[in-house]
């Protein structure tokens, strides 16, 4: 194994569902391992987000027209991809790098590289509840769910196109009654709707502690409430031999960067440059009656609900406004008002909101303005390797991920799966 010399664990710097993940693996490779989280585990973007674990929605966000939908959002905090510009430099050059990824042939490139990074994605989570990890997975399916039967067709028609046969998708749309017959919760305005089959879901914060539970059963250590700040190396640069924290030193046989957001200034005191930036996502949870039964999304107004933990999760919004996780309740505000015209008036003014709602949340998921992860070695070092980036896909692709980088990380060599994901494309 030429990327492990010396004694001492694997350090996981990052207790959110990749960081988790990867930790699995390795300890189930035989490797010891520990995990450095600067909060507590689960807390950071995996605690709130929807629980998805999808392929029909695994895509990168540079999309086609996605700027021009953007750019009409400036000014306006209530539109579901909010832009505010900032006078930062490293932003203007994130958003001109996103541009240039947002072209139709990037997009299918990028689409077709998540597609077959996903393609073992449920059998890896039944192995994982075959090993005794209680996912909590469900797979009820996903409602499509618009105010326009047009709109429906057009978005069902691309989603074919993409799909290319990678799951399954109906003929055509429903619309009237048997639209809204779909799931219980969806309201007269749904004037067409369509069900992907087998699309789960499951409770990421109970996900999150279940992990760790079999983490610790097998032995791995779990340092919560400790940051990392920057690592100790060997003569001239070389290895990684500990991890440097605010509570002391972890020495380490080789370390895996998973820290989100914060693993650009991780890999910053390695010598890379990690264009990231927070795309911020908004929830909350509030009792619905009706309930869904499936997960659901809401086309024209790209807010999604689901079924979390006995109550509805909802959630939506990208909003591009630094690296900061600064909760706008306006933002809170505009994607319930989205959710009003799918699942009918659950609330009359947005001053109920505060007694209705619970779990207010908001998180900065890492964004690359290409919009895929980062999944590699990095370079110099020879055992220090970074999982990050993945978006609103952290809880899609964590499995996955951990189980390619695992492997790896074990014997030097890069699976092939993880080809487009490499550090230096991120390069210039």
């Amino acid at each position: 194994m030429d990327t492990m010399h010396g004694s001492g664990p694997v350090v996981v710097v990052g207790g959110g569902v990749v960081g988790l993940c990867t930790a699995y693996y390795l300890a189930e490779r035989g490797l010891p391992v520990e995990i450095v989280e600067r909060r507590g585990v689960g807390s950071g973007v995996s605690r709130g987000n929807a629980g998805w674990v999808c392929l029909s929605h695994s895509t990168p966000v540079p999309a086609p027209g996605v700027l021009r939908y953007a750019a009409r959002s400036l000014g306006r905090p209530d539109s579901p991809l909010y832009l505010r510009p900032l006078p930062d430099p490293a932003f203007v050059r994130w958003l001109w790098r996103f541009w240039r990824s947002s072209t139709p042939a990037a997009f299918r490139r990028g689409y077709a590289a998540i597609a077959e990074l996903n393609r073992g994605t449920f059998a890896l989570f039944d192995g994982l509840r075959e090993a005794g990890v209680e996912t909590t997975l469900s797979r009820p399916g996903m409602v499509h769910a618009f105010l326009s039967p047009g709109e429906a067709r057009h978005h069902l028609q691309l989603q074919r196109q993409m799909a290319d046969g990678r799951y399954p998708l109906p003929d055509d749309v429903s619309t009237g009654a048997e639209a809204m017959a779909l799931d219980p919760s969806l309201a007269p305005e749904v004037r067409a709707a369509y069900l992907v089959p087998g699309e789960g879901v499951l409770d990421p914060v109970a996900f999150a502690r279940a992990l760790e539970e079999r983490l610790a059963a097998t032995g791995v250590k779990v340092h919560e409430n400790v940051a990392a700040t920057g690592f100790r190396r060997g003569s001239a640069g070389g290895r990684v031999t500990a991890v440097v924290t605010d509570t002391g030193e972890i020495p380490c046989s080789a370390v895996v960067i998973a820290a989100g957001v914060r693993s650009a200034d991780l890999l910053h005191e390695l010598g890379h440059h990690l264009p990231l930036q927070a795309g911020k996502g908004y929830s909350f949870s509030v009792d619905l009656h009706p309930a869904p039964t499936h997960t659901l999304y809401f086309g024209e107004h790209r807010a999604v609900a689901s079924p979390i933990g006995g109550t509805t999760r909802i959630a939506g919004t990208m909003e591009l406004s630094g690296n900061n996780n600064r909760l706008d309740w306006r933002r809170i505000v505009a994607v319930a008002r989205a959710s009003r015209h799918y699942l009918g008036p659950w609330f009359d003014d947005p001053d109920d909101l505060v007694a209705l709602i619970r779990d207010p949340w908001v998180g900065g998921r890492p964004f690359l303005p290409d919009g895929l992860p980062v999944i590699d070695r990095v370079p110099g070092p020879g055992n220090a390797f970074t999982a990050t980036g993945h978006g609103m896909l952290g809880v899609t692709l964590g499995p996955v991920t951990g189980s390619e980088l695992a492997s790896y990380v074990v014997t030097g060599r890069r699976p092939a799966a993880l080809t487009p994901f490499r550090l230096d494309r991120l390069r210039g």
